[in-house]
């Protein structure tokens, strides 16, 4: 076990993991819907799921959608982790801000995005726009409350010395609190690139004409339950994509940790 562990800490040996895990998985999902008789039509097995992907990308179906999920997932990531930073930042830094503001984003944090999105596709339109806006609302709460932690993170000791040296606030700021927030705010980017792919299929359900949450209800609406998997299995790879690349990001940006991993928990 021992031996096992310390394997699984290379990156080759977990790379192998991962790949042994999936093709066990593979097989179990295989072989258990063999035994019970499961018809497709109910819960597709892999070899369904896999014949579905390559058709749809062959045909050139999936690649349109793809590009306009993505391009909805990406646009409204940047605007909620602009506006989480910068009002986080505005908010860390003042208790009155705080105490004024902070309540009624908590207030609208609690509303169900499911419930709000019909409204946002009314005042948006059926577009892109309102996609955009639906993931930039989920993006802006966890980037907006870890900046509120990291920048508060910053040791006592080290602002009184600043302060003592007559820094101005922005020179704290900017010397002593942004870098002591950059873990705690990438963590909260982290999780919100995830949210992200969340939030542009909330938005592609409740009206749409194009994208991958637009083509699952089709999909839907056709029985095709393979094809439902399919681009779930799509929307999962993005998921890991874009989580992969954060990862690599926050590596290369704050590079006096020793892992980013080790402050996810991945």
């Amino acid at each position: 076990m021992a031996n096992l562990v310390s394997y699984s800490q290379t990156p080759n040996g977990r790379r192998i993991l991962v790949a042994a895990f999936f093709v066990l998985v593979m097989l179990a999902w295989h072989l258990g819907l063999r035994a019970f008789d499961v018809s497709p039509l109910v819960f597709p097995g892999p070899v369904e799921v896999g014949k579905s992907l390559c058709d749809g990308f062959a045909s050139g179906e999936y690649w349109l959608h793809l590009g306009v999920t993505l391009y909805e997932i990406l646009i409204g990531f940047a605007i909620g982790a602009a506006a989480g930073f910068l009002l986080g930042a505005a908010i860390g830094q003042s208790a009155v801000l705080e105490a004024v503001l902070y309540p009624y984003v908590v207030a609208f944090q609690a509303m169900p995005k499911v419930a709000v999105a019909p409204l946002f596709v009314v005042w948006f339109g059926f577009g892109a726009t309102s996609k955009i806006v639906i993931t930039a609302t989920i993006v802006f709460f966890p980037v907006l409350a870890n900046t509120i932690v990291g920048l508060r993170s910053a040791p006592r000791d080290q602002i009184d010395l600043m302060m003592a040296f007559t820094a101005s606030r922005w020179q704290v700021f900017r010397i002593v609190r942004l870098p002591q927030s950059l873990p705690y705010v990438f963590v909260g980017l982290d999780i919100g690139i995830v949210l992200a792919v969340i939030g542009a299929i909330v938005g592609e359900f409740v009206g749409s004409q194009s994208g991958l949450g637009y083509l699952i209800l089709q999909r839907n609406f056709s029985l095709d339950t393979a094809g439902v998997f399919a681009i779930l299995v799509i929307l999962s790879l993005i998921g890991i994509g874009l989580h992969i690349v954060m990862k690599t990001i926050a590596r290369k940006v704050i590079f006096w940790v020793d892992s980013f991993a080790d402050i996810t928990g991945a």
